[in-house]
């Protein structure tokens, strides 16, 4: 099943949106801020970005606030870096903000001039200096070709690259699972790791023809430290989702067949699996690749949090919710209630696991430049 007309986050501004419940993901991008920094750095270091002008594609940007922090971050960092190495300053920022035609750009573009005036306060810029930016939409899959040839300077992704463009076909020996799990026969993790590669071979080969040499891409995706495809460090999260739905089910509240076919779009791969497909298809030297890790309780840490908030199960399922919500109603249909009730199963699943153990997410985040 093609995942192009149903993968998108919750939209809107309402309790259950991805706007409202991405904490965990601007972690992430604040994380991995130093990469993209270095990135930009070495990008305007060796290349003719200097001339002025910076043309960023954000792949994945999904919608409410962290859409566009990492462009604010880059636009700073690159303005500042041109004045300090002496060049031209870069006063013109083209920026591409890419999701699946499902996405909710509204919400994005409500925000856009609100973004422009903080950006250029927050960069000190005189009316007669203020630089210009100028920001585009772009839905479709990054699975296919999105810009024109030669078009880019610099590619950002973070927490979209690990979806498939569709279900791996051959998963019908995985009933009981919606992922990989320790239960999933040994075609079904060779049918998600095939479908892994062909995807990622195509997204490699399209940005190749749309960056220009030299051009650079940072990618931030879920990822796996051990070489064993259902390791649980990288299925728990899913294996438990798979409790609720199968709980369900067995009390008729949901379909069982339709529960039988249901598989997520997804995989995470190790940095091995990611370094072969990248020297496999050629175009990009890999500058930077590490694995990390971070919570998936995204307030973990926080002091006087709410009473509801304190509850590490309650909080990941809230972030997922926004995450699969759209998915789920996709393959089952369920009333408002039912959708609620899985949800409410999968946070006290959750919280029964976080009581014994730390939910951690591996991360992995790849810094490439194009050779050729």
């Amino acid at each position: 099943m093609s995942m192009a007309n149903v993968l998108h986050m919750n939209g809107g501004m309402e309790e259950t949106s991805y706007a409202m419940n991405s904490l965990l993901q601007r972690k992430g991008i604040s994380t991995t801020l130093p990469i993209t920094k270095e990135a930009i750095a070495e990008l305007m270091c060796n290349s003719s970005v200097a001339l002025g002008r910076l043309v960023i594609a954000d792949l994945g940007c999904a919608s409410g606030p962290n859409s566009l922090f990492l462009v604010s971050e880059v636009i700073k960092v690159a303005h500042k870096l041109s004045s300090e190495m002496g060049h031209e300053s870069t006063d013109q920022f083209q920026i591409f903000l890419n999701d699946l035609p499902g996405n909710d750009f509204n919400n994005i573009f409500s925000s856009i001039q609100g973004f422009k005036e903080k950006t250029r306060k927050e960069m000190g810029s005189c009316p007669d200096s203020e630089p210009l930016i100028f920001i585009t939409g772009v839905p479709g899959s990054f699975y296919e070709r999105l810009f024109q040839t030669d078009s880019l300077h610099f590619i950002h992704s973070s927490y979209s690259v690990h979806w498939r463009s569709e279900v791996p076909r051959g998963l019908e020996e995985n009933k009981g699972n919606i992922y990989m799990a320790k239960s999933s026969p040994q075609c079904v993790l060779e049918a998600y790791y095939k479908q892994f590669q062909t995807d990622f071979s195509s997204f490699l080969e399209h940005r190749a023809q749309e960056l220009v040499t030299g051009g650079r891409m940072v990618l931030t995706f879920l990822g796996r430290r051990s070489a064993e495809p259902s390791a649980k460090e990288c299925c728990y999260i899913w294996e438990l989702m798979s409790m609720a739905l199968n709980q369900m089910a067995s009390e008729g509240l949901i379909d069982q067949e339709k529960l039988d076919s249901f598989n997520l779009p997804l995989f995470t791969p190790s940095a091995m699996e990611v370094e072969a497909e990248v020297q496999k298809q050629g175009s990009f030297a890999i500058e930077h690749l590490e694995l990390w890790d971070m919570s998936w309780n995204a307030y973990e840490g926080e002091v006087d949090l709410p009473e509801a908030l304190q509850d590490g199960g309650y909080n990941v399922s809230r972030c997922m919710k926004a995450l699969f919500e759209p998915i789920i109603a996709h393959q089952f249909n369920p009333s408002r209630e039912i959708i609620d009730e899985v949800f409410r199963r999968y946070g006290l699943l959750l919280s029964e696991w976080m009581a014994k153990e730390r939910a951690v997410l591996v991360s992995l985040t790849v810094s490439l430049t194009k050779r050729r």
